[in-house]
């Protein structure tokens, strides 16, 4: 029976090439060869190191490269729930990776954190690294001699195991909180769960999860951009902005201000906000344009550093006059001591 199910897995294959492969195959021999490893090179062929190789083995590698990582760190961030401690990420990717090439060079099949194994080590009271070295010894021992043993255990049983890992290390209470999180958090969830399902594929449901996630969040923030509007006592109306001046948000930067009723001198104060690309930058130089063509001044000030580094970076784009505004010293809670706070920027901008 389960050669006949294996049989139809192979739609391209005619009946006599399905018995050939049928026949190729001692039944009686297949099982876990229990040994030491051995160099792939001893006992295959190994392929020809050219660029052509690397094109058709690159899109398999980052695909599993990217599952692993991404359950690796899940389980790093599960165990660091459950252990309230703070795993090093970098060393378990690059650990991970070191391991998964080394493992290649003996044929073997790359690996990255188990979650399900993972938790029950954590809830069996295991903490530190001596846990996961017994672990690896333990399954070492398994297949070295008692690879014997591990074939009598029924499939349906191991099947019956990991059902049971599924639904031990499932989140049920995400269920309950559907109706009080954002419908757009909904979405991702739904997306990215139904994807990897159907699809088999985390990786690409990791990446459109992450796609529709970002795609939210810079829906939101394009809404939270507003202005405080006042007039300072040198006549100029100031603008206070609070918020993030990106693409998503320009539309409604350039609403925010009326040139032909404003003074002939006007401020924007940046100290609330930021600008994150290169739309800021041409909103607001179109602002500028605006102001210019009836005769009034923009001045742009608080500007952060990276704020002013974008405007460097924009070269004739707009001309701008950077003055450094006065060093404000702010009295600590500890007695006698002042400490100098960092310089922010005011920018005369010109078209």
């Amino acid at each position: 029976m389960a050669v006949q199910q294996s049989e139809r897995g192979l739609p391209g294959l005619s009946p006599e090439e399905r018995a050939a492969a049928r026949d190729s195959v001692d039944l009686a021999t297949v099982g876990i060869a229990g040994g030491l490893p051995r160099p792939a090179w001893w006992d295959f062929q190994l392929p020809p190191a050219t660029l052509a190789t690397l094109w058709i083995i690159l899109p398999y590698s980052l695909i599993l490269a990217g599952v692993g990582l991404i359950e690796s760190l899940m389980t790093l961030t599960l165990v660091d729930e459950l252990t309230e401690t703070r795993g090093q990420a970098n060393r378990e990717c690059v650990g991970q990776g070191v391991a998964n090439v080394v493992c290649g060079l003996f044929g073997g099949m790359g690996g990255c954190a188990m979650i399900g194994q993972s938790l029950i080590n954590v809830k069996s009271g295991g903490r530190g690294r001596l846990s996961g070295i017994t672990a690896a010894v333990m399954l070492l021992l398994f297949i070295l001699f008692f690879a014997d043993s591990i074939e009598a255990v029924p499939m349906a049983a191991l099947v019956g195991v990991m059902f049971m890992v599924v639904i031990g290390t499932f989140e049920w209470s995400t269920l309950q909180t559907w109706r009080r999180i954002p419908l757009a958090e909904v979405l991702v969830m739904l997306v990215v769960a139904s994807y990897t399902v159907l699809m088999h594929d985390l990786a690409t449901a990791v990446i459109l999860g992450v796609a529709i996630s970002a795609v939210v969040f810079a829906w939101n923030k394009s809404s939270y951009l507003v202005a405080d509007i006042t007039d300072d006592d040198r006549g100029s109306k100031v603008y206070q902005l609070h918020g993030v001046l990106f693409f998503g948000s320009t539309q409604r930067f350039r609403d925010l201000f009326s040139p032909q009723g404003d003074p002939g001198d006007v401020v924007i104060d940046f100290y609330f906000s930021r600008v994150y690309d290169q739309s800021g930058l041409e909103a607001i130089n179109a602002l500028a344009e605006r102001y210019e063509r009836l005769g009034k001044r923009l001045h742009l000030r608080h500007l952060s550093e990276d704020c002013r580094r974008l405007l460097n970076r924009a070269g004739d784009l707009v001309e701008v006059n950077i003055s450094e505004d006065p060093h404000y010293h702010v009295l600590t809670e500890r007695a006698g001591r002042v400490t100098t706070a960092v310089p922010a920027s005011s920018v005369d901008l010109t078209v």
